[in-house]
């Protein structure tokens, strides 16, 4: 019987007895907490814990799915895989527990002519909860023998979501595959013999706290009782069809019998081969799965999940022997066999393959040169007695080549050698930070750093920008969307590798250089520049116009402003830093910083605002430095003989044997750097501090224009210096007393007119007073007052008239228009609200008529909306509500 046979027989057997028939759900799950559908009831966990009403009494579907917590047991258990179908039926408060039993039962053993699977009774055993007797009557009703109904404990028969909710007993159904399988006893025994293939959950408790699976208290019965029922697919396939394992099953056999044809090793003769054919088999199948549903390789999320699978399906193959690419031959296996189920396969195979293969093509170039790395490493560990390889080449393979952690792992444990894995995690964790703190938003938009490693095994990208800012070169590699293609044309946004360069990557703090990227019939316009991987320099670019190619002659031209305002800022910093250090005292380090053409900010450690003071001798000492012309020395150096001439090293950069040291003036300013700098510091033109703030407890950042920039800011500074000056006509110098001078007597003017409007509404209490009007026992004042400055007014009126009127019930509502928006403000006394009266209850009546919200305390309370014309409308329904 084919999977897809046995699918169409589910769908069937419930359509005909009144299920909805719900297609499966993507395997990217609607569900914030899950990557993936973990399982056939996640679609409908709103409607079976009532979250949400069931749009249907009862349901059945076939639910793709993709669960990887025991990707290590894969083609090592007759029935682990990561992908896997779970046919289920749902009732959602229709039927219950005895009707759920006899569909299992009937479709089971139904014979196949009917429309069952057919299975003999007699292989068939089931568990219920071990207090469970109605779940045991309705199996003994059914004639199953009680030596084959083994009653178990909650680890094993009991469900819940692990939180409180819905929970319930649940009975399993085993097919026993016979005394050459395992031993005797049931499946109470967990024995390998005794095969699962459907579990019947039935909710009808709510369960309380509790922290393990076993220690909740059931509060109760559900008002709703319902079913949940999941069978794998996959188990009864290999049941059906006799083979001894769900890889040998038609859906994914065709893929194990290509890995075995590809590798020349034959299936069964090698139980170390048939786990990677197994594996071979499982992982391809899950990978065309997901990207069916869009999920593409990356180092995040999901996309890492498909990229371990994937990764670990070209490793499996290199371990069979197989060194050139097998996904072309594997994938359309795939294809072929799941394309009956899920016709989308094969209508999006294009798509799917063109990144399939990439990605194999990427990691097998990936494995040649990582695998190297780590041989050299296992190598070295075995020579010096140890048994652990170092964490820091397990990042360097993850970081550098592409590596997951799991196949280093895997090639460790080959190897009879474990990894620091603590040490790796911390590194990961360093990096992390790392790119977080330094755009990682914006290196987002690079291509997955896998692509890279062909381009970077050519050799380094030469950066010729120190010394032109033109450089004619050739086009190594064109990226788009990831992958690597031959070319690229008007409109593309593409990546570009080059082998040498004049235009400058994003690092050090340094904006990437604006330009150009030019040759025969075409122009690309440069929008980043950065470093994917070390040593290998990534050009993104749109195509203005023409067509680029693999192999074309390129000439990378640099924005010469552009340039120039950017070397003015990063200098600019440099300045800045030795002004700080010079008035604060070396332990203002610099801990970050930011720079591009006319702007720069500084991040250094220090605990303290900075005064006034401080600031103007900080800039001053910047802008004599700029004066003085100091000359601009750039030198290449080995690290240990730049460190030890003083120069400054920042936290967190990583520095090469060689480094690049930037002198300006000497020693006054001397730090490691590979940006570019000015000749002479005359050349920044100016600096000027436009902010200085607190980006932690010990942490200052500065902000500076530099060069035409900070002229421009100083220039609109003095033009509205000397606007003042025209339309006060006061003399420059006298401008802060004489602005000081008019801002009290603004004060005063705003305290006189704020007394007289005070007055003016105190005024207007006695008139309220006199407009009380009796309804019933109750007084009751009502007014639109207009429009008020603010709502405090309307309080004020509101409680001024509340405490004329006296002991009598009494019950005010004024409203009044503030900022173009209807407020209301209701006041009650106590003798009203012994009436029953509240404030409250009163504001939000008003506020519904308003079309907005209000509520507040009994005796006084606020309510608004977007309505001003209702407002009489509003207070009319406040009168008819104390009415009542």
């Amino acid at each position: 019987m084919q999977t897809a046979d046995i699918r169409g027989r589910w769908l069937d057997f419930f359509a005909d007895r009144g299920h909805t028939v719900v297609p499966s759900a993507s395997l990217v799950s609607d569900d914030p907490t899950l990557l993936f559908t973990v399982a056939g009831m996640v679609p409908f966990v709103p409607y079976l814990t009532g979250l949400v009403p069931a749009p249907y009494p009862r349901a059945t579907s076939v639910q793709k799915c993709i669960r990887t917590n025991d990707i290590e047991e894969v083609g090592k258990t007759p029935r682990h895989g990561t992908f896997f179908q779970m046919a289920g039926n749902f009732s959602f408060g229709d039927y219950f527990k005895e009707q759920a039993i006899e569909y299992a039962w009937e479709l089971l053993t139904s014979t196949e002519s009917a429309g069952g699977y057919g299975f003999d009774e007699k292989d068939l055993w089931v568990t219920v909860y071990e207090d469970d007797d109605d779940a045991f009557a309705h199996w003994r009703k059914l004639g199953l023998p009680e030596k084959r109904i083994q009653r178990l404990g909650m680890d094993t028969n009991y469900w819940s979501t692990g939180q409180p909710g819905p929970a319930g007993p649940c009975s399993e159904i085993f097919f026993d595959r016979g005394p050459s399988y395992g031993i005797d006893g049931g499946p109470a025994t967990d024995d390998d013999r005794y095969v699962e293939i459907w579990n019947l959950v039935f909710m009808q408790y709510l369960r309380g706290e509790g922290t393990g699976k076993n220690d909740f208290e059931i509060l109760g019965d559900l008002p709703k009782k319902n079913i949940d029922t999941g069978m794998g697919m996959e188990r009864v396939a290999f049941l059906k069809q006799g083979v001894e394992n769900m890889y040998e099953i038609d859906q994914v056999r065709p893929v194990l019998d290509r890995a075995a044809e590809l590798s020349g090793r034959r299936y069964g003769a090698d139980h170390g081969d048939d786990v990677r054919m197994r594996i071979v088999a499982d992982h391809v199948r899950s990978s065309l799965m997901l990207m069916s549903d869009g999920v593409m390789p990356s180092n995040e999320g999901r996309g890492y999940i498909l990229r371990r699978l994937m990764r670990r399906s070209v490793r499996a193959m290199r371990l069979l022997g197989v060194e050139d690419a097998t996904f072309p031959e594997l994938f359309p296996a795939s294809r072929d066999a799941m394309s009956a189920a899920y016709p989308e396969v094969k209508a999006d195979y294009g798509r799917i393959s063109q990144a399939a293969y990439a990605e194999e093509e990427t990691f097998l170039r990936t494995l040649a040169s990582g695998s190297s790395v780590l041989d050299l490493a296992v190598a070295k560990t075995k020579e010096a007695k140890k048994t652990e390889l170092a964490g820091d080449t397990a990042f360097l393979l993850h970081d550098t080549y592409g590596f997951p952690i799991e196949i280093t792992l895997e090639m460790a444990e080959e190897a009879g050698l474990k990894v620091d894995r603590e040490a790796f995690n911390t590194l990961m964790s360093k990096q992390r930070a790392m790119a977080k703190a330094d755009a990682k938003a914006k290196k987002t938009h690079l291509a997955d750093l896998s692509v890279y490693s062909a381009f970077r095994a050519a050799g380094e990208t030469l950066f010729t920008g120190y010394d032109e800012l033109q450089t004619e070169s050739s086009i190594l590699g064109l990226i788009v969307d990831g992958m690597s293609v031959p070319n690229a044309v008007a409109g593309d946004i593409a990546e570009v590798i080059l082998a040498e360069t004049a235009l400058y990557a994003e690092s050090g703090g340094q904006e990437a250089d604006a330009g150009l990227i030019v040759g025969p019939g075409y122009e690309l316009e440069v929008l980043d520049v950065q470093k994917p991987v070390k040593g290998l320099i990534s050009h993104k670019v749109q195509v203005r116009s023409g067509e680029v190619t693999v192999g074309d002659s390129a000439t990378s031209i640099v924005d010469e402003n552009w340039r120039r305002g950017a070397r003015q800022a990063h200098s600019g910093t440099h300045i800045l830093h030795a002004a700080l250090r010079q008035v604060l005292g070396p332990n203002a380090h610099q801990s970050g910083s930011y720079n591009k053409a006319g702007f720069f900010r500084l991040d250094f450690s220090w605990n303290q605002a900075l005064s006034p003071a401080t600031r103007s001798e900080i800039e001053e000492i910047s802008n004599n430095a700029i004066r003085d012309n100091l000359p601009v020395v750039t030198r290449e150096l080995p690290l240990d003989e730049a460190k030890a001439l003083g120069a400054m090293a920042l936290f967190g950069e990583k520095y090469g044997e060689r480094v690049r040291v930037v002198d300006i003036g000497g020693p006054w300013s001397r730090e490691l750097c590979a940006g570019t700098h000015v000749s002479s510091s005359a050349e920044i033109g100016m600096i000027n501090l436009v902010s200085e703030a607190s980006v932690g407890s010990t942490n200052r950042r500065v902000e500076s224009l530099v060069g035409l920039e900070a002229f421009k800011d100083l220039a609109a500074e003095r033009a509205i210096v000397s606007q003042l000056t025209s339309n006060l006509k006061t003399p420059r110098e006298q401008l802060p007393e004489r602005i000081n001078d008019l801002v009290q007597n603004l004060k005063a003017a705003e305290k006189k007119i704020a007394a007289f409007e005070a007055r003016a509404l105190t005024d207007k209490v006695p008139a309220l007073v006199a407009a009380a009007e009796r309804v019933g026992d109750v007084r009751i004042v009502t007014q639109d007052l207009g429009t008020l400055n603010s709502a405090d007014d309307i309080r004020m009126l509101v409680t001024a008239t509340r405490e004329r009127l006296g002991s009598d019930p009494a019950v005010i509502a004024l409203a009044a228009t503030v900022g173009e928006k209807p407020v209301v403000i209701v006041a009650t006394n106590q003798a009203a609200r012994d009436q029953g009266q509240r404030a409250g209850a009163l504001a939000k009546v008003a506020a519904g008529v308003l079309g907005g919200g209000g509520g507040g305390k009994d005796d006084l309370a606020q309510g608004g909306g977007t309505d001003v014309t209702a407002i009489q409308s509003a207070l009319d329904a406040v009168r008819t509500a104390v009415a009542r």
